[in-house]
């Protein structure tokens, strides 16, 4: 196999760093990689390394984009928004089936699971498929999620937190940005993502495996997570949904591996050979 091919990606917002796996072998798809939210990014590294290398194997190219104000990419988090990330999605589509002569699909995880889902809700052209690793599937729960990180710390100093999730919420609308985590969170981002929810989104127009990590073997998806394909599939969407156990490794303390999603991921192109 090819090494993975490190570039950067010129769009009008800068640059974003990028790393393309290319397909060995015949090309039989290619997707683009859209990372989780904040440290979770991080956490996560590794397993979205595994996968990108086992689906160039298959053939698939890939390309793990890093987005405005993330990672390695030109911008810092506080200048990041939802609308610029979306913006960061086009250029690498656009860039993949460049290179590849071919409709890419969008392969996200947790917060960028729901930007590949409301990229493709709101293009006029839809990708080629999705491939969902533990979507989050409401905006301002997962920024609530975010925003008891604060709480948590101010309760372990002296004094203790004010007014909990609500008051940084107001402080959000006044103007304020605040620093979470080593993270500094523009409100105009924190606004956008009280807006973004999956429920209320058109059923997307391409084929979709979704993955949830489960602590044992046979647990059910999440209630939401099996509602919202079943209205996919009424709707005349073609959705798959599983369960895998293994670790939830973007929040994991030490980094975590996941096989089973690894293989699962890998199988949605079959072997051939």
């Amino acid at each position: 196999m090819s090494r993975a091919e490190p570039l950067f990606l010129d769009t009008p917002g800068g640059a974003r760093f990028c790393l393309y796996h290319p397909p060995h072998g015949e090309t039989r798809g290619a997707l683009l990689y859209l990372h989780p939210f904040a440290e979770e990014m991080n956490k996560s590294r590794r397993m979205a390394a595994l996968a990108a290398r086992r689906l160039a194997a298959r053939g698939v190219g890939v390309l793990q984009l890093d987005l405005h104000g993330c990672g390695d990419s030109a911008g810092e988090f506080h200048e990041a928004r939802w609308d610029g990330w979306q913006a960061d999605v086009k250029a690498g589509l656009d860039w993949l089936q460049a290179r590849l002569g071919l409709q890419p699909g969008l392969w996200g995880l947790r917060l960028g699971a729901l930007l590949g889902l409301d990229y493709a809700a709101r293009a006029q052209q839809a990708p080629a498929r999705l491939l969902l690793w533990q979507p989050v599937l409401s905006g301002a729960q997962h920024l609530n999620q975010f925003l008891r990180l604060r709480v948590a710390g101010e309760m372990l100093q002296e004094g203790g937190a004010s007014g909990g999730t609500a008051a940084l919420r107001a402080r959000l609308q006044a103007g304020e940005v605040l620093e979470i985590g080593g993270y500094e969170l523009h409100p105009a981002l924190a606004l956008a993502l009280d807006g973004v929810d999956a429920a209320r989104m058109a059923a997307p127009r391409c084929h979709v495996d979704w993955f949830e990590m489960v602590p044992e073997a046979g647990r059910p998806p999440a209630p939401a997570s099996a509602r919202l394909v079943d209205s996919w599939r009424a709707g005349g969407g073609e959705a798959q949904l599983a369960t895998l156990a293994g670790p939830a490794f973007w929040t994991t303390q030490e980094i975590a591996e996941a096989p089973a999603l690894l293989d699962a991921s890998a199988n949605t192109y079959p072997d051939t050979a």
